[in-house]
């Protein structure tokens, strides 16, 4: 029986929490998923990811949050992702840094796995082991237990992100590349059966830049001044891609999804 996993794009702020409060359950019962992935290292606050966020987002439904160079940003996170098996960190980082980098999860008879890297590319803050090196590696010990193998690729360069489709063709069922929160139009199934989007969107503002308020981020570039960046509550989406697997651990589809999620009159 095919599995149908959800993997929402990078959630920012309070507007990503709400539109997945107010609009995963809904979306899930609609497109019937078994397994819901979410990247959330910019739910707090579009820096990072906190404890407390964490725990929320994974009593909503999330099952999986992935994470990226973001992933320590909030001090409590250091403590609490060893503790949290729902979370994974870039399977990259130093073995000796808390959590994990990939995780199984069971869905009905079947085990799935999911896989964060993070890319090398355009990242001045954090400087990771070669994801193209270590990913073998992990495939080869993750496919004693199954062949469902989801990896996300939080990378900021398309080629990066594309080079990664190719390198795992056939290795793994999806490569879903997050980041960009901006969603791309590129998702398509590889012939050896390996589903690819080269970015999965943002879950919160669709009319903002990557989630945030477009002033702050248009004055940055005007006057080269640091100013800490806004949420902003704008036409709210939850975006990200449904992909079909076969038990042979190949994709049979992926499409792309943007549900509108209303904000009524609360910003909670």
């Amino acid at each position: 029986m095919a599995l149908r996993i959800l993997a929402l794009g990078e959630i920012v702020g309070k507007p990503g929490l709400f539109a997945v409060k107010n609009g995963l359950k809904q979306l899930r019962e609609k497109t019937h998923v078994d397994l819901v992935i979410a990247n959330g290292e910019g739910v707090t606050g579009g820096f990072g990811i906190g404890k407390s966020h964490a725990v929320y987002l994974h009593k909503l439904g999330v099952d999986v949050i992935t994470t990226g160079e973001k992933t320590f940003y909030k001090k409590d996170m250091v403590g609490h992702i060893g503790k949290a098996p729902y979370i994974i960190r870039p399977a990259n980082y130093p073995p000796s840094v808390p959590g994990r980098g990939w995780t199984m999860k069971i869905v009905g008879d079947q085990t799935v796995a999911v896989i964060n890297l993070l890319g090398q590319s355009d990242f001045t803050r954090v400087h990771l082991g070669n994801p193209f090196l270590l990913l073998p590696m992990i495939i080869e010990r993750i496919q004693r237990d199954t062949r469902i193998i989801i990896l996300q690729f939080h990378a900021a360069t398309t080629a990066e992100k594309q080079t990664m489709f190719f390198h795992a063709e056939g290795k793994v069922s999806a490569v879903i590349g997050t980041h960009n929160k901006a969603i791309t139009a590129d998702a398509r199934v590889f012939p050896n059966g390996t589903a690819v989007i080269t970015d999965n969107g943002r879950c919160g503002s669709s009319m903002s830049v990557g989630g945030l308020e477009p002033s702050v981020e248009i004055e940055k570039f005007l006057t080269q001044i640091p100013e800490r960046s806004q949420e902003t509550w704008e036409e709210l989406e939850l975006q990200g891609v449904l992909i079909e697997i076969g038990d042979d651990g190949k994709a049979a589809s992926i499409e792309t999804i943007r549900l509108p999620v209303e904000r009524g009159d609360s910003n909670d």
